[in-house]
């Protein structure tokens, strides 16, 4: 490696180093502010939060990796060109394209990394940190209630004035209110102890209360009888109640998961998951296709050889299916009763919102399948671009740094969030329209890049022509002549 190459290696590697660092801190940050309401207030020991967010963090890679070369190269070429460094490397017969070349290399190796970083690191990171938060309160059953303040868990409303012991399992003070959905009484617990008990395998969380009161509302059947405000008082010296942690532990995790799933998987896995989805849609769809052909099929409770009186024709037990010839254009004129007629209707109308319903079933199925397999489609796709988007993101950093000639902090980063701002909303953009069917998986996945190949090729193509981002001239020069022939000023006439 010469001299040159190794200082320009050097210097990005430092500026690159620095901004991957800071950005990863930040984005940390905004991980910890989303996931605030999971570890703010529940008694986490350090080593916890430690694991959470270690898990939390190879999914902000994707990120923060292509943001962080495009920064870098903006500010290490354009410290360059505003320092004359470039200068001084073209006097010396070294074009833009000689001095991009070794770091061309890394940035291809770390594509590469990038790559296998996005297939094996990120879905088993992904796969730990949902089960660590569906989980989280399994293993700390004391997080599901804050002290000093109800808690909504289920049908319960829990308050306790303190927590003790290792895990916070031993409670004092408790306070319950229990309403079951759609009915106007109300029960209250109170009892001076209580402890808490669960199993990381179980959905219930137990709480043995010791020394306290039970209070329930009785509702009278007379309105004026309520008024006297009735209830029911018992106490207890120990009382074990079962609560259901399903809905809180989950925080819309089922949602969450399923969503999430398809990120979970390598490129094998996820090419075998597609291959049975797409094998089970096919069939899902043939078994709904045949299931709505047979409900509006033309079947007709008789005999061929008595087609009258229709009103016994809807009541004979025996069926066959009916030629198409056979069957007369209209229907009511044939029926000779009223009740007849109106039975007919009746008869029709319930087929025909029964067709509806089931061919509306149908097509959400569908609809979801197809969500499901796109989904699938786009975290394949995405495997790659996120090693592409470095590669890219060094070709519009790298000669728009060069042009710009300013590095540092200030003119770069303008430049560096506008230009990731367009590619990670054309690819968010692209991920939702992809899932709807809107567009296919391939063009959501990679609409970005392909959006930003040619701003790539253009600034590259300026920077080493020495040709700048805007010229001025082409744009300015027709102006003024505009502005000169109508201020143009007019000889003065002779005397």
């Amino acid at each position: 490696m010469k001299i040159l190459d190794r200082y320009i290696l050097t210097s990005f590697l430092k500026t690159f180093a620095s901004v991957f660092v800071i950005l990863f801190f930040i984005f940390i940050l905004q991980g910890i502010w989303l996931f605030i309401a999971e570890l703010a207030g529940k008694d986490l020991d350090f080593w916890l939060v430690t694991k959470f967010l270690t898990f939390y963090s190879p999914n902000i890679v994707p990120l923060v990796l292509p943001l962080s070369v495009l920064l870098a190269s903006i500010m290490t070429f354009g410290d360059f060109a505003e320092n004359y460094e470039f200068a001084a490397m073209k006097s010396s017969g070294i074009s833009l394209n000689r001095a991009m070349r070794m770091l061309m290399v890394f940035i291809f190796a770390l594509s590469i990394v990038a790559f296998f970083f996005a297939n094996n690191v990120i879905p088993r990171a992904q796969y730990k940190f949902i089960n660590l938060r569906k989980n989280i309160v399994q293993r700390k059953p004391a997080m599901a209630i804050v002290e000093g303040q109800f808690n909504a868990i289920g049908s319960f409303n829990i308050k306790v004035d303190k927590k003790s012991g290792a895990n916070g399992e031993k409670l004092e003070g408790v306070t319950i209110h229990k309403r079951i959905p759609g009915a106007s009484k109300a029960t209250i617990i109170r009892s001076k102890t209580g402890l808490l008990r669960s199993s990381e395998k179980s959905n219930l969380l137990q709480l043995e209360l010791f020394d306290g009161y039970y209070y329930e509302e009785i509702n009278s059947k007379k309105p004026g009888e309520n008024q006297k405000l009735p209830f029911a008082k018992s106490s207890f010296s120990k009382q074990v109640m079962n609560i259901d942690l399903t809905m809180f532990n989950s925080n819309d995790m089922d949602k969450e998961q399923v969503s999430h799933t398809n990120n979970m998987l390598n490129i094998t896995e996820l090419s075998y998951t597609i291959d049975s989805l797409q094998s089970n849609y096919k069939k899902e769809r043939k078994s709904i296709t045949d299931n709505i052909t047979n409900r509006i099929s033309i079947t007709l409770k008789t005999k061929p050889a008595t087609l009258t009186p229709i009103s016994k024709e809807l009541t004979d037990a025996e069926t066959v299916e009916v030629i198409k010839d056979s069957v007369p254009e209209e229907l009511l004129p044939i029926l000779e009763e009223n009740k007849d007629k109106k039975r007919a209707l009746e008869i029709a109308s319930n087929n025909l919102n029964s067709s509806d319903f089931v061919i509306k079933s149908g097509q959400h199925q569908i609809r979801e399948k197809i969500k499901n397999i796109n989904g699938h489609w786009h975290a394949l796709y995405q495997k790659f671009v996120i090693g592409f988007a470095c590669i890219l993101m060094f070709f519009i950093g790298a000669p728009l740094g060069a042009i710009i000639r300013k590095g540092g902090l200030g003119l770069p980063i303008v430049f560096a969030i506008l230009i990731f701002i367009i590619f990670h909303f054309i690819n968010t953009f692209g991920k939702k329209l992809a899932q709807e069917n809107g567009i296919t998986p391939f063009l959501g996945a990679w609409g970005s890049s392909i959006v930003l190949i040619p701003l790539a090729v253009l600034l590259t193509h300026r920077a080493t022509n020495d040709i700048g981002l805007i010229n001025m001239d082409n744009i300015l020069l027709p102006i003024q002549k505009v502005i000169q022939k109508l201020f143009k000023t007019q000889p003065k006439e002779k005397e």
